[in-house]
Parts: structure tokens; C-alpha cells; sequence
């Protein structure tokens, strides 16, 4: 018997956002829940350099990019690029899952973060997810973060 399937995800931007001025907040999860399959020393680092290059190649802003064991979590902007949303990260996750045989699960999840949410606590709770899964005692202490500018983003706004 064949495992009931949910419906596809819709990422279509409304006509009234200029998706280059929003930060989304990205969750992608692996196939296999509950195994460590991207908070891997010799994964890590591989996979943080395809983060900087689609950030090098202006089709993405990884404000805040963090691995666990199962799944990822970003805050991420999209510059001009003529590709929508779905596109690049479809294509990221399509790419990834070649090159280093990671087996994600369909779709991902996506919320644009709304002008009264706050990018700082948004931010914040990403950081603070391997702590919340006793993972480490401190943040600080989980070496599978990317930082677009090499440090945690401030968020005054």
C-alpha cells in the first residue's frame, strides 16, 4: 500500500512583493528523518562552499545558513536574478543531492518574513535549534553555521 502524498507547496510570490527586498525563512528536511546526514565535519564544509557560491553568483543572500542533522534551516534573500524562489532553491537542493548523494525530501518550506516580524529573533531561533535539541550547551558551540558576511547578522531593523 502506497504511503499517502501531500499536496505540493506553493511558493508563488504575490504581485505586490518585490522579492528582493524580503527575507524568507527556509526549511529543507532529508528524506530520512531522525539520521545525521548534513552535521558531518567532512559534509560541512562542501556544501557551505555551494552556499557561497550561489551567494557569489548574486542568486541568493544566505544571511543565516545552519545545518543539522536532518535537516537545514536559512534566512535568505533573493537578488535580481530573473529565477524565482522555487527555482533556486529546487535547483540548490537538485544539485547537492547529485553531487554529495543527499536524499531530500520533496519541496521545502518557505515563509517571507512579515515587516512586524522581528529578522533578529528569527535569526536568533535558527541559531539556537541545536541547543533546543541538546545538541550543544551554547549556540556558539555548533560549527555548522554560514554567515554571508563571515559574522552573525545583527538585524536592526
Amino acid at each position: 500500500m502506497d504511503a499517502p502524498r501531500r499536496k505540493s507547496l506553493p511558493h508563488n510570490v504575490p504581485l505586490w512583493v518585490n522579492p528582493q527586498s524580503e527575507i524568507y525563512f527556509i526549511t529543507i528536511n532529508c528524506q530520512t528523518r531522525g539520521q545525521n546526514q548534513l552535521a558531518l565535519p567532512e559534509l560541512a564544509p562542501p556544501l557551505f562552499e555551494t552556499v557561497r557560491h550561489r551567494q557569489t553568483t548574486f542568486l541568493w543572500w544566505p544571511h543565516v545558513f545552519l545545518l543539522m542533522p536532518d535537516h537545514l534551516h536559512a534566512l535568505l534573500s533573493f537578488p535580481p536574478s530573473g529565477k524565482p524562489l522555487q527555482t533556486v532553491v529546487s535547483q540548490w537542493k537538485g544539485w547537492t543531492a547529485k553531487q554529495f548523494g543527499i536524499v531530500w525530501q520533496r519541496d521545502f518550506f518557505e515563509h517571507r518574513l512579515r515587516h512586524d516580524e522581528s529578522r533578529r529573533q528569527k535569526a536568533d531561533y535558527i541559531l539556537e535549534n541545536p541547543v533546543r535539541k541538546k545538541l550543544v550547551l551554547q549556540p556558539e558551540a555548533w560549527p555548522y553555521f554560514y554567515f554571508a558576511d563571515g559574522q552573525r547578522p545583527t538585524f536592526d531593523f
